[in-house]
């Protein structure tokens, strides 16, 4: 398969995976506004050519908007492949390339979000040990970070506290997101309309700049959701699947 590198001048025309649709659509919108900024920051995003969920997004740990101290290691934010490109090798092909990237650009090596088992939204433990990645702290809430490092003597990266012990001090429903998850931009509107329609306590936060993401409460700054302080999930949720969890 050809790949292509989103650049500031190819960014409008192209798709994005994650979100295949005009640039009119809210979700298109959102990310491609996100990725503008990140591009700047030293952040990759390589695709596939043709229309679908085959790429891997990766910056400079310095600039993640995740609660890391990871300094001179490539922090991946998605490799994420599915559906018909499945099986055919190019989740290798991507995560070599950003293998052989990072070490021409001097990194120590790369970092990810992990956990033991599958979550959603977060990559595969199997996929990761296969390709040599082992898993060099753990927060709370069982969000591993995972690492392959380029020598033996680099030193492992690690979650800030704030990520670590996962809480926040409010009662209800709290949310933390950033505009990197183009579904975002649809859903979480959605949700504080279900929760104000039936009087469920609930805030959402908009991460929307790198020091406040990176000083977040959580490892998972995409997406996470608390519940009287305590962290319940990264999945994003739609109205029927939260009034669902509300209702537990």
């Amino acid at each position: 398969m050809e790949y292509i590198r989103i650049t500031e001048e190819n960014l409008e025309k192209e798709h994005i995976c994650c979100a295949i649709s005009s640039n009119k659509d809210e979700q298109v919108s959102s990310k491609k506004a996100w990725l503008a900024g990140r591009l700047r920051d030293g952040l990759v995003f390589l695709k596939g050519a043709e229309r679908g969920k085959c790429f891997i997004e990766y910056i400079p740990a310095e600039n993640a908007w995740i609660p890391l101290e990871a300094d001179g290691y490539m922090y991946i934010d998605c490799l994420w492949v599915s559906g018909s490109f499945k099986g055919h090798g190019y989740s290798n092909d991507l995560m070599g390339t950003c293998i052989r990237d990072s070490r021409e650009k001097g990194r120590k090596g790369l970092c990810i979000l992990c956990a033991a088992k599958k979550k959603p939204f977060l990559a595969d433990p199997k996929y990761l040990k296969y390709k040599g990645f082992t898993v060099c702290d753990e927060a709370d809430n069982g969000i591993q970070l995972w690492y392959l490092p380029f020598s033996h003597d680099a030193e492992p990266p690690r979650f800030k506290d704030c990520a670590k012990h996962p809480h926040t001090g409010e009662d209800g429903y709290v949310l933390y997101y950033t505009s990197q998850c183009p579904f975002n931009a649809k859903y979480v509107p959605i949700v504080e309309q279900a929760a104000r329609e039936h009087g469920i306590p609930f805030r959402a936060v908009h991460l929307t700049g790198k020091e406040e993401a990176q000083n977040a409460p959580t490892p998972v700054t995409t997406y996470a959701l608390f519940y009287n302080g305590n962290y319940l999930t990264n999945e994003q949720m739609n109205d029927t699947k939260f009034l669902k969890l509300a209702a537990r």
